[in-house]
């Protein structure tokens, strides 16, 4: 893509008003009319999602009542405003599918991010997470001006490491002892991507998830 499509994408992108498209997922800031459909998803794969997630042990579950949800949202369109995190609802056909998240942006000499993703349980597998990455890589290098970003994952959890493969990410050793999770101090394997690599890679990104399919001859 040349510098004339490039800085079409920045001003298209900025005024979808915080919406990214790929070929099949849209990523959008969750409201709180989205309330009733992410504690469905949420409940429904309560065991699918909560034994990855950070919680401090001896800690109450998150709450997912609608108040501490709305709250949640608002305190996301803050980090959007301040430039430290960019939250977004992944969306399929309409459905609420999961979320990506790009938080703890550091400016300075660091231009980093870290990633995370979870998806609804029926919907894995199907290559919704790396094409919501590559949304979300798109923009974080693209528009926000980014260097590196940063994925993180306990060992075990194969269906978030298969992301990391499918897109390619370079893997960086384990951290011992990184983030408690469910309780526990877990390793993590660390992936990680630069606007270099990006660049190397956009075609091939592009090509594979987010560029229409080419039509079939007759």
């Amino acid at each position: 893509m040349g510098d004339v499509a490039r800085d079409a994408f920045r001003l298209e992108d900025r005024d979808l008003a915080g919406e990214l498209r790929g070929r099949r997922v849209l990523l959008r800031p969750l409201r709180a009319d989205d309330y009733a459909a992410w504690r469905e998803v949420r409940l429904r794969c309560r065991d699918w999602l909560l034994r990855w997630e950070p919680r401090p042990a001896g800690a109450p579950y998150a709450s997912e009542d609608r108040a501490t949800f709305v709250a949640r949202c608002a305190m996301r369109e803050r980090d959007r405003q301040l430039g430290t995190g960019y939250g977004y609802g992944l969306f399929v056909a309409g459905r609420l599918a999961g979320e990506v998240n790009l938080s703890s942006v550091q400016r300075g000499a660091f231009q980093n991010g870290y990633v995370g993703y979870w998806i609804d349980e029926q919907l894995a597998g199907h290559g919704y997470v790396p094409e919501a990455c590559v949304v979300l890589f798109r923009y974080a290098f693209e528009v926000l001006g980014l260097h590196r970003l940063q994925v993180a994952i306990v060992p075990r959890n194969a269906p978030s490491r298969a992301v990391a493969r499918k897109l390619g990410l370079r893997g960086e050793g384990i951290a011992l002892r990184y983030l408690e999770i469910d309780g526990r101090w877990e390793d993590h394997v660390r992936y990680a991507i630069t606007v270099e690599e990006w660049e190397e890679r956009r075609r091939h990104y592009l090509g594979q998830w987010l560029e229409p399919l080419p039509l079939e001859a007759d």
